[in-house]
């Protein structure tokens, strides 16, 4: 795509394009963190952090940039579950999943999406990761369950880092409020978008959580909304982790591990892959980077199970320091719908060549081949190398 390589060379440039064609608040809600936003700079800051000692004479290399996540892909990232997919761009959800289908990488939709899961399993087949926010009545949990899997949908995550709400003080200034009332203002704001107006306007109107909303009985706009709302806050333990398991029989994922500790427990309750994230510093600015997190619980898990990586990831080298610190995998999220408000469906693909070439250029200057030969270029805090 050397047309579109000069023009949105990097996710930043896709970004921008993007901010112009969105409306502030679907804008704000997608690129906001919370608090001062510190959560989301200590992403970035521990990404940075990690560095690698440069090759030299190491002649022609050909790259492999296969990995797994439960199963062989051709390339080492995915497409991380976003709420509200819908809302930030009209049918997201179904571009994300063909575009996952025609490049062979996980398609992670989320309980919160505009589309239900027997809108996009059959398009996403077994590249379906199906993200799980726990509920309070077990029977509504079964049947949800039931329905993803009839869809076809083959990895379950189940989110348990939003034990609360979070204030998200840009999405504030920007007058998003749960449920969505659509002021004057921003009425006028969705009008000088037209593209992202004309496509919701095809699509039916605004966007609702509809798999959630389909077990609130005969409630309707907003009534429905917060009962959707208040369907899926459960307070998960270990207890509903093994019902999980009980429940779910296959590749089941637990989303927003930080600790060690944690990872151990889950992998006792029988849990099939780690996903290390601080929901790219949405939920709380007052921790750690995600890196750092990874580091230590790739450390414990240590090749038990999968670990799967995402949290602030903005190009080709984040994913080679995610692998090198011990990810099996690395999912992105708002970096897709900046691709796609952008440039639509082919912003997508855009997007996986971006990444792709930004990989193998950084695997040149490292002088290695495969993905795993990261962690041998990786140089310690202190500047020493820790191959």
């Amino acid at each position: 795509m050397p047309d579109l390589d000069l023009r949105y060379p990097a996710i930043s440039d896709l970004r921008a394009r993007a901010r112009r064609r969105m409306p502030r608040f679907a804008f704000e809600y997608l690129d906001s963190g919370t608090g001062t936003e510190r959560g989301v700079h200590a992403n970035r800051a521990g990404l940075d952090a990690v560095r690698f000692q440069p090759a030299i004479l190491r002649g022609p290399l050909d790259f492999d940039l296969s990995a797994d996540a439960f199963g062989p892909h051709p390339l080492p990232f995915g497409i991380a579950p976003v709420g509200f997919a819908g809302m930030i761009w009209p049918d997201a959800e179904r571009h994300l999943a063909r575009a996952a289908a025609r490049h062979g990488i996980p398609y992670g939709q989320s309980t919160v999406a505009a589309a239900t899961p027997e809108d996009t399993g059959p398009i996403a087949g077994d590249l379906g990761w199906f993200q799980h926010y726990p509920v309070n009545d077990a029977g509504i949990r079964r049947d949800m369950l039931r329905r993803i899997k009839d869809a076809g949908w083959r990895v379950l995550v189940v989110t348990v880092d939003v034990p609360g709400e979070s204030r998200r003080e840009r999405q504030r200034r920007a007058n998003i409020s749960m449920p969505p009332v659509v002021t004057p203002a921003m009425a006028l704001d969705m009008a000088l978008h037209p593209a992202w107006a004309m496509g919701h306007a095809r699509m039916g109107g605004m966007p609702r959580m509809r798999f959630p909303e389909g077990y609130v009985g005969d409630r309707t706009g907003a009534d429905a909304f917060v009962h959707a709302g208040r369907l899926i806050r459960g307070y998960p333990d270990d207890a509903y982790i093994s019902a999980l398991r009980e429940e779910w029989d296959g590749p089941l994922v637990v989303k927003g591990v930080q600790e060690g500790v944690d990872a151990e427990r889950l992998l006792g309750l029988g849990v099939d892959g780690i996903w290390v994230s601080n929901h790219s510093g949405r939920q709380f600015e007052g921790g750690p980077a995600a890196i750092d997190n990874l580091r230590e619980v790739a450390g414990v898990v240590a090749g038990r199970a999968p670990v799967f990586f995402c949290s602030g990831v903005a190009g080709g080298l984040d994913v080679l320091r995610a692998v090198a610190l011990g990810a099996s995998f690395v999912f992105l999220g708002k970096a897709w719908f900046f691709a796609l408000a952008a440039l639509g469906p082919r912003g997508l693909d855009h997007l996986v060549h971006v990444l792709r070439d930004d990989l193998e250029c950084n695997m040149a200057q490292l002088g290695i081949e495969r993905l795993a030969d990261a962690k041998g270029r990786l140089i310690g805090r202190g500047g020493a190398s820790i191959r």
